[in-house]
């Protein structure tokens, strides 16, 4: 029998979708950078009760001036000797310091010449910037790129680069081409990266600073108040006896944990490392088992009530408040994890029809009731709730989350004081899943899967002792500066993409290239809903192909500014334009080559990566195909909870029937026949794209076909049956 794969922890294998794993460090840098973490934390919560009387601009300017030095200390630069893995180097040390200076200076009240003199004087210089302004931004926009490379990798920085070169060189390209322009200066360049609401300090790094620090921070606390522990140990009772039990708890532990990671590649890790595995002693195979994780992680980043960061962009964009945007998400939410459980239903039977998993996996003792975990650690639930309840009475997000996140540091004063030992801090429930076949323990509990990321609560009691109440005072503010400092990469991320954003605007390539989608969507024909049809299908390969190489923000960033407004020259609604980008941005996390959230679950399951990203996609197809329903008919957008309320019904009904007929093309099996043949897997399939085009005759043809595909079900079954009697 195999031996237990090692715990793969989150930290380990880059803990957030965008990031590559920080440096663990100790002694005096790792305190420096501890304290000034949770010093920006404190100010980005003081900002939302006191805001700095200067303006949003001038918060972002101190704002990056404290959070870009620290990605110099936390990240590795991999550059040879230079390079150092468990602290800072002498050069990590110069360009933090330089960073500082560069960052600060637009804010120093200091005359050097015709430039510095305070910040209202750098504004004053809009359009006309000094020598040694155009030094500072240039510096600026270097050391960007250079963190960037840092915590991503080369390829978005290389992007920003061509943006900037077709900003620079387009003037040289010939002037009867759509894309030509008039050509910028180094000057203007400069002024609109560091001096405009439209670079580096422009919407991506306003939401970063605003709203997803500080999200990161009440996903931390979270952690730390110990709710990830009790949402897996819920997800393990809810389903321990039934025969899906094993692909049931893997995927409520990964929506329920992804309210807590916000990052689908974290979340499948850390699920994986628990509920692998019961996975594997159900018959999974590793790659399938990785498959179902990676589709279950990348679903936590798009459900309510903690959407992907790209969620807080779009909520800006369209200038509507973030509950509405949480509106929106909700039955495409509801629609992708019907998808997935059809098919662990599906899997489980397989599974059992060809007897791969053991006749005693019922066996065992009872997991706690979930009534009981439910009576006893429900309170976890709370934090949660507030958030949308204040949300829906008008409170800001950015006050709903705050004040939730006091809630979940309180909270975790009982759940300590409930978690008296370290026996009663594993629950019956996650210790029957963490023994493999062999006896070998793999986690012995939720937290060793996220126990690197910093913020998990350690076991033990609490009393109202000195000591007991100052160790807690520290756990919580440690919470808090890991929160901040896991924001690091987002934060380079979106002042990289204010790069994107400037150059587009400047020289207006988005309207440009919006044109020329739109113009190849029309060779086929002039329908209008053909031409429609052609540009969504080349805009969703588009996405897909550029989150491949960018993170899911920025591959959003770049998407709207050009893809937003072709879809939008075609008429589709605003709303349903910004979530089609949105969440196909999202689902390059399980697009082969690159998912990163496969890559993830494949190393905790110790599968094979290409075919473990296979297995994803299958189980994410539906949330593939369901954003071409946003904008194909006017229809679609009562995904979105938009019009009557019939009607919303009416297509969502029919999206349902629809997901569930892909599923059953997908996994070969049809519910109530068993396993069906090729012949009834393409019917069903051409079922599932007929109804999930919202058209009523649509809906009547696709009903048609699943109908035709059940009796050639019946059919082959028949044929099977007579085959196999002697």
């Amino acid at each position: 029998m195999n031996a237990a794969p090692p715990v793969v922890s989150a930290a380990d294998l880059g803990v957030d979708d965008e990031e590559r794993p920080a440096r663990v460090l100790s002694g005096f840098p790792g305190r420096l950078v501890g304290v000034v973490a949770l010093g920006l934390a404190l100010l980005s919560v003081w900002q939302v009760f006191r805001p700095l009387a200067q303006g949003s601009q001038y918060y972002l300017v101190i704002f990056l001036a404290v959070a870009l030095p620290l990605v110099y200390l936390s990240y590795r630069s991999w550059w040879g000797p230079l390079d150092r893995a468990d602290r800072p180097s002498v050069l990590d040390w110069v360009l933090a310091g330089i960073t500082v200076v560069v960052c600060l200076y637009p804010v120093l009240p200091i005359r050097i010449g015709d430039a510095g003199g305070g910040y209202d004087a750098f504004l004053d210089r809009q359009g006309m910037l000094a020598p040694l302004d155009v030094v500072m931004g240039g510096l600026l926009l270097v050391l960007v790129l250079e963190a960037c490379r840092r915590t991503t990798g080369v390829i978005l920085p290389i992007v920003c680069l061509v943006f900037l070169g077709y900003g620079y060189y387009g003037g040289l390209l010939p002037q009867d081409w759509s894309i030509a322009h008039a050509g910028l200066d180094v000057d203007q360049i400069v002024d609109a990266l560091y001096n405009s609401g439209s670079g580096f300090y422009g919407t991506p790094l306003d939401v970063a600073a605003s709203y997803i620090v500080l999200f990161t921070l009440y996903g931390a606390v979270l952690e730390f108040s110990g709710a990830a522990r009790f949402f897996v140990d819920l997800s393990v009772s809810l389903f321990r006896r039934s025969h899906s039990a094993a692909g049931r708890t893997a995927v409520a532990s990964g929506f329920l944990l992804g309210t807590v990671s916000g990052s689908g590649t974290a979340t499948a890790v850390s699920t994986g490392a628990v509920t692998w595995p019961i996975l594997r002693k159900a018959g999974y195979r590793p790659e399938q088992a990785g498959g179902m994780l990676a589709a279950a992680g990348v679903g936590a980043i798009l459900s309510p009530p903690t959407l992907g960061v790209a969620a807080f962009i779009v909520a800006e964009y369209l200038d509507v408040s973030y509950v509405t945007v949480l509106g929106w998400a909700l039955i495409p939410t509801l629609l992708y994890y019907l998808g997935i459980l059809l098919s662990v239903e599906i899997d489980a039977r397989r599974i059992h029809a060809e007897g791969r998993a053991p006749a005693d996996l019922a066996e065992g003792p009872l997991p706690t009731p979930w009534w009981k975990l439910l009576g006893r650690f429900g309170y976890h639930f709370s934090s949660l709730l507030v958030i949308v309840v204040l949300l829906l009475a008008g409170v800001s997000a950015t006050r709903a989350v705050v004040y939730a996140t006091v809630l979940a540091l309180l909270l975790a004063i009982p759940d300590r004081m409930l978690r008296t030992t370290s026996d009663e801090s594993t629950s019956p429930a996650v210790a029957d899943l963490t023994k493999t076949p062999a006896g070998q323990g793999v986690a012995e509990t939720a937290d060793d899967a996220i126990a690197d990321r910093g913020s998990a609560p350690k076991a033990g009691g609490f009393s109202w002792s000195r000591k007991s109440v100052g160790q807690f005072v520290i756990e919580a503010l440690r919470a808090l500066s890991y929160g901040m400092r896991s924001a690091l990469p987002v934060v380079a991320v979106c002042a990289a993409a204010g790069v994107i954003t400037a150059m587009t605007t400047k020289t207006g390539l988005g309207a440009q290239l919006a044109a020329l989608l739109v113009k190849a969507g029309s060779v086929l024909s002039d329908d209008p809903a053909v031409v429609l049809a052609t540009t969504a299908v080349l805009a969703a390969i588009a996405l897909s192909l550029l989150g491949l190489a960018v993170p899911v923000t920025a591959s959003f960033v770049i998407g709207w500014v050009i893809i937003g407004p072709a879809l939008l020259d075609l008429h589709v609604a605003a709303p349903a334009a910004a979530m089609f980008v949105f969440y196909f941005s999202v689902l390059s996390e399980v697009t082969p080559p690159t998912a990163l959230a496969a890559v993830g679950a494949a190393a905790v399951t110790g599968a094979k990566a290409m075919p473990t990203m296979w297995h994803a996609l299958r189980y994410a197809l539906p949330a593939f195909l369901v954003p071409l329903m946003f904008v194909l008919t006017d229809s679609g957008q009562h995904l979105l909870g938009l019009g009557a309320v019939l009607d919303v019904l009416w297509v969502s009904a029919a999206a349902c029937v629809g997901v569930a007929a892909l599923a059953a093309a997908t996994g070969g099996w049809l519910f109530g026949i068993g396993a069906i043949g090729p012949i009834a897997r393409a019917i069903a399939a051409a079922a599932g794209l007929t109804l999930l085009y919202p058209n009523p005759v649509a809906t009547g043809i696709g009903l048609g076909l699943l109908v035709l595909a059940a009796v050639a079900g019946l059919v082959e079954r028949a044929n099977r049956t007579s085959t196999d009697t002697p």
